[in-house]
């Protein structure tokens, strides 16, 4: 329900360590219930695995609003590294235990 039925992203390369920051005017944007929740939260960035801890959401489903928000410009993508350092790591093993 939460995704239209959709179990594919609109937008692809989402990885759990991705992380997300929300644009301005998304405050004001008309939204609805996660949507709001993840804008909210996305003030300062946050990664798609402590989204999904968060909102008690499977990544999956988180893939997919996330997808849609940011198609419709009220995230975007955080610079992300190349190569993850251990302690994002183990933020990321520790958050997905957490689900």
């Amino acid at each position: 329900m939460l995704t239209g039925g959709r179990t594919q992203p609109v937008h692809d390369g989402l990885r759990v360590e991705t992380q997300l920051l929300a644009t301005p005017a998304a405050l004001s944007a008309p939204l609805r219930f996660e949507s709001r929740r993840i804008v909210e939260l996305c003030q300062r960035p946050h990664s798609l695995a402590d989204l999904s801890a968060a909102l008690a959401a499977p990544l999956g489903v988180l893939r997919v609003i996330v997808g849609d928000l940011l198609t419709e410009g009220h995230l975007h993508i955080e610079e992300q590294p190349d190569v993850l350092s251990i302690s994002l790591i183990e933020r990321i093993r520790d958050r997905v235990r957490a689900l």
